[in-house]
Order: C-alpha cells, then structure tokens, then sequence
C-alpha cells in the first residue's frame, strides 16, 4: 500500500488561535502534566468543562481510550482520514486494555495505527475528555465491540515525532487492520476542521491544552 501525503493549506495564514490568547480564561483552566514533572497545582474536576472529569475513574458507560496528538519539528499534527467514514481525518487513537496503563496504551495504538515506534511523550491532558456516538454509531460499534457505550472517553497524550517521514505506514505493524487512508501534518486549525463532528469539541479541548508546544520557538 503506498503511502499518500497531502498537503492541506490554511485559507489564509493565520496564527495559531488568533482570538484566544493563551493567557485567556479558555486557556488558564487547561492544566499540563508534563512527563516526570509535578505540577504545582491541580485544578480540580468542577473547575473544567463538563466533557472532561477526574482521572481517578472514566466516567461510567463510556468506554476507555487514549488519543495521540503525534507533533514534527515544524510543530505540525499527524492526522489521517479514516477508511470507513468518507473525508473523516483524525488524530490516532484506540482502546486501553484491561489492566493496562495509559502511557504503554498511547505508544501501543501509535504504532499499531501509523507503525511509529520513533515518539516521545511530552505531555498529557491529566483528566479524561468524552465524546458520546451519534445513535447510527452507536449501533455499529455495538455490534462490532460487543458492548454497548455511550461513547468514549480519552486520555490525551501529547507525543514529538522523532523519526523520518518513511518511518510512517497506515497498515501499522501489521497486528490490527488498517483504519486510515491517506496522512498529512496540519496545523491545529485544520485537524479541527476535517474531524467529525462529534469530536470537535474534544479536539478544541486538546487543541487549547497543548497549545504552547504548537508556538514556533
């Protein structure tokens, strides 16, 4: 299968988040647990947007997952459009096991999805964010998982790529069948835009969380 990259370009070059400055309110309640940093502060669960909740359990009937926000040297976002829904993109993600960490579920559905194993973790959004399916999606997944969510809940990672573009390849490492398509580095602005609608407002959250490592420095 060859790999197709795309080159999708803004409609006029804006920076990033022009009208939400990231000393603003809508940035200040998005607190960042770097990887082997204590933050200084934990803001509490009442205090974030009600798609999010505290990390010490995902809210119930919603089903476990990690996100992968995947970022180049040029600050650019991995995103894919996936196979089963038509000019769909997103970012990687995928279930947690049972009994698995989310740090080891992160690196595992990255390189299961994309075959990238050259990532390091950057930082992480330390509270789960929800999507619930629309009812069509639903119903799919209940058939194909077995189970009946609501939607899904996710741990977000924030990871830097620190391989070549070769290394990428969308039948991943061959253990699970291939979801995705086509690929291409976009801005936050543009992951955003093609996603789904029912994931916009999660990849917003995200978006705003991992701002600062998205400035040019």
């Amino acid at each position: 299968m060859a790999l197709c990259r795309f080159a999708i370009f803004p409609k006029s070059p804006t920076s990033f988040f022009p009208n939400c400055p990231l000393n603003s309110p809508e940035f200040m309640h998005l607190p960042l647990l770097l990887q082997n940093h204590k933050p200084t502060h934990i803001v509490s669960s009442s205090a974030l947007h009600s798609s999010s909740s505290s990390m010490e359990s995902a809210p119930e009937g919603y089903r476990r997952n990690v996100g992968v926000c995947l970022i180049n040297p040029s600050k650019k976002i991995f995103a894919a459009s996936r196979l089963d829904i038509p000019n769909a993109w997103q970012m990687p993600q995928g279930g947690i096991d049972e009994g698995e960490d989310p740090k080891s579920a992160v690196i595992r559905e990255l390189r299961e999805e994309t075959g990238v194993s050259s990532a390091e973790i950057l930082a992480e959004v330390p509270y789960w964010l929800t999507y619930d399916f629309p009812p069509e999606v639903r119903e799919k997944l209940k058939h194909q998982w077995g189970s009946d969510w609501k939607g899904q809940a996710q741990k977000w990672f924030l990871l830097k790529f620190t391989g070549k573009d070769e290394e990428i390849n969308l039948l991943g490492d061959g253990t699970e069948k291939a979801e995705f398509g086509e690929w291409s580095w976009m801005s936050p602005e543009q992951v955003i835009e093609h996603a789904v609608d029912f994931k916009k407002p999660v990849y917003k959250e995200v978006m705003a969380a991992f701002a600062p490592y998205f400035q040019e420095s």
